[in-house]
């Protein structure tokens, strides 16, 4: 890039430390936690998650943007508060790409910063634990900057759910283009199975894995109460993923034990669904330091491991869960802590990764199936 185009811009850390750099996409200021995403590709899916609203993601990859924007892979329309990269590209090279990377970010209002060490920054965050920064393009001190971080609230206690959750419910009818979906299973029941998706920040990709398993998903708000749930009759119920803490999701976590306590339909949830699972069966979760985001998390279950995508900021304590009421069923190999559940003698089970995403190969995928065969057992 011409250097004559080069606009500065800086990160100012809540701890003091600050990087100088380049300004790229929306110009402006944004404040946020700051985290880092360790994968390779799909960065549009990753910004476009609303489990990272309120955030400043990091790409620990070296250079992003050479594949352009699509048309497919936006997982919602919401965004991260902004982005930092070591360089982007203003080259793009994709059979689906329609647009350019830098543009994309102009129109969807986010700030980007690139130029500076994102591998001493990364050492910062998994040394320090995540935490507030301010991204800026504008001439704005560093003190300045270092006080928005400070006054910035920090994740914990954050019920950000109620900001990305639908506000009306909605149908969902579209399917994932994939070879690999499982439509002989339905032989023996032509319709559709119904399901109620609580969503607390949900990803397109699990509504369209939904679908092309054979399911009608109907989308309710994040605050729908147990006889919303149960007036559809639901063949079963899923809890979604989403942002903030979830122990800060009083609304779900109330729905999830009343519809635990009935147990009769069966429940699948995800991320931090699976953590709000966790809460309302009595455990209680925990901020990690610098939690898990990528698209090659190990976990096993049993003796088979899956590669798994992450992207999550809290954890359940295993201590904290009751073995007359719950069974820890996935671990994460990398710090041993808890990635799956299943309530016991009920058809209720939940996973803290994202088995929709599948990072290249697909080793969760058996987990849709795995709630369709709870729901057909009981049609």
């Amino acid at each position: 890039m011409n250097n004559s185009y080069k606009k500065n811009a800086k990160l100012v850390l809540s701890n003091g430390f600050t990087f100088h750099g380049f300004s790229f996409g929306a110009l402006g200021t944004t404040f946020g936690e700051i985290v880092f995403n360790t994968g390779m590709t799909g960065y549009q899916e990753v910004i476009t998650d609303p489990s990272y609203y309120g955030q400043i993601l990091t790409f620990t990859y070296p250079e992003i943007g050479n594949t352009g924007i699509n048309h497919e892979d936006s997982e919602s329309s919401i965004c991260v508060k902004g982005i930092i990269v070591r360089n982007y590209s203003t080259n793009t090279s994709n059979w689906r790409s329609i647009g350019n990377f830098n543009q994309w970010l102009i129109e969807k209002n986010i700030i980007g910063l690139y130029g500076i060490d994102t591998r001493a920054l990364v050492k910062i965050l998994r040394s320090n634990g995540s935490m507030n920064g301010v991204i800026t393009s504008e001439n704005k001190t560093v003190e300045s900057c270092l006080k928005i971080a400070k006054e910035t609230p920090v994740m914990e206690g954050l019920n950000l759910s109620k900001e990305v959750s639908t506000r009306q419910q909605y149908l969902w009818k579209n399917t994932t283009k994939t070879n690999f979906d499982i439509r002989k299973i339905f032989s023996e029941k032509p319709n559709k199975l119904k399901v109620v998706a609580i969503d607390f920040g949900i990803k397109k990709s699990i509504l369209n894995r939904l679908v092309s398993h054979g399911c009608e998903v109907l989308v309710l708000p994040y605050q729908s109460s147990f006889n919303d749930v149960l007036s559809y009759q639901p063949d079963g119920i899923f809890f979604s993923n989403g942002p903030g803490d979830p122990s800060s999701v009083s609304e779900g976590i109330d729905l999830a034990r009343s519809l635990i306590e009935h147990g009769e339909i069966p429940m699948f949830g995800i991320c931090l669904g699976h953590q709000i699972f966790g809460l309302a069966l009595g455990g209680s979760t925990y901020k990690l330091h610098f939690g898990h985001r990528g698209l090659n998390h190990p976990c096993a279950n049993k003796n088979k491991i899956e590669i798994t995508s992450q992207n999550h900021g809290f954890a359940i304590d295993p201590n904290s869960l009751s073995e007359k009421k719950v069974k820890v069923t996935h671990y994460n190999l990398n710090d041993n802590t808890v990635a799956g559940l299943e309530v016991n003698n009920k058809p209720i089970f939940s996973v803290q990764y994202h088995p929709e995403a599948g990072p290249g190969p697909h080793d969760s995928d058996y987990l849709f199936k795995k709630f369709v065969s709870l729901m057909l057992e009981r049609c």
